[in-house]
């Protein structure tokens, strides 16, 4: 195999804008000939790929995957240009393929994910798979976040997707007795529990994981606002304060929210309800919530100025 220079990865990677290790790879198989690796980057789709990856990608969809003990899972979010390419088969399987590496390999981060090789063929990294599955689906496809849950001891991983990926929800559930995690008692108060999350969108299980300095940050917005409405501060700190904070935990705090099911139960009171129907104590240790393109800024296109260019108007 010819030795490869950098100075030749240099000008195939600004002929085509592709990674490092794509041209290097590119040179060797093509024995140091650009014209040679331009068209093997071309033929493996990479150049091509390279290009798309600029493009935003808001689209997509949060999958989860549980191994079969319910004892670890991977939530992540996987995104793409449109809908109608998240719904393509083409899509699905990519997704379903990086959700199963991230299961098996337990990457620590993105970077080191993309830097894997793949778990079922271990020729290509990740990054090169993405890259095939770009020039394959035509768009530019983004990993953009994922979580590892990992129980220890008794209890059970258990996930809740809405609306067909449009949210993720991941939920860790202990309990005192490992054989109930089986029963469908269980598996219905993990579901209504990640229902509650992804509809209800709270920040913290209880109120003694809400950071001080959040709770600091709220003293001083409510008194703030009392005493600029002309309320007494003895008032505005002995009852105003205290009032709003407990409305602040219903508001951010899981087992002081309404159930979204019977408002009159707090899910600390549906969890009680719970443990008597499953038969063993059970808890709420952690969950995450991912919401679809969140945070991402989507382009708008205009649809009518794109039919006049596209007719040459």
């Amino acid at each position: 195999m010819a030795d490869i220079s950098a100075a030749q990865v240099k000008e195939l990677r600004d002929m085509t804008g592709s990674g490092i290790m794509d041209c290097k790879r590119a040179l060797q198989e093509s024995d140091g000939d650009i014209e040679k690796a331009v068209a093997w980057l071309r033929e493996k789709g990479i150049a091509k790929a390279e290009k798309k990856s600029t493009r935003v990608a808001a689209e997509g969809a949060v999958i989860a995957k549980i191994s079969d003990d319910k004892k670890s899972g991977v939530l992540v979010e996987i995104n793409i240009e449109t809908d109608f390419a998240a719904n393509t088969d083409k899509f699905k399987a990519f997704t379903d393929a990086v959700a199963t590496h991230i299961l098996i390999k337990k990457p620590a981060n993105i970077e080191e994910l993309m830097a894997q090789p793949l778990y079922n063929d271990e020729s290509k990294t990740v990054e090169v798979f993405q890259k095939e599955a770009i020039a394959d689906i035509g768009e530019n496809t983004s990993i953009r976040r994922f979580v590892i849950y990992e129980v220890e001891g008794n209890g059970a991983v258990a996930a809740y997707i809405h609306m067909g990926g449009k949210v993720g929800v991941f939920v860790e559930v202990t309990t005192d007795d490992d054989s109930v995690i089986t029963k469908p008692e269980f598996a219905d108060f993990a579901k209504n529990i990640g229902m509650q999350v992804a509809s209800m969108r709270p920040n913290w299980v209880s109120e003694d994981e809400v950071p001080q300095a959040e709770l600091d940050k709220e003293v001083e917005i409510i008194k703030n606002k009392a005493l600029e409405e002309g309320k007494p501060e003895k008032i505005v700190m002995e009852r105003i304060v205290p009032g709003q904070i407990k409305n602040f935990y219903k508001l951010n705090c899981l087992v002081d929210q309404e159930f979204f099911r019977d408002d009159d139960l707090t899910i600390s009171q549906y969890i009680d309800q719970s443990i008597k129907a499953i038969g063993a104590n059970v808890s709420v240790v952690r969950f995450t919530r991912y919401g679809l393109g969140e945070g991402i800024e989507k382009k708008v296109d205009d649809f009518a100025e794109e039919v006049r260019k596209q007719a040459g108007l």
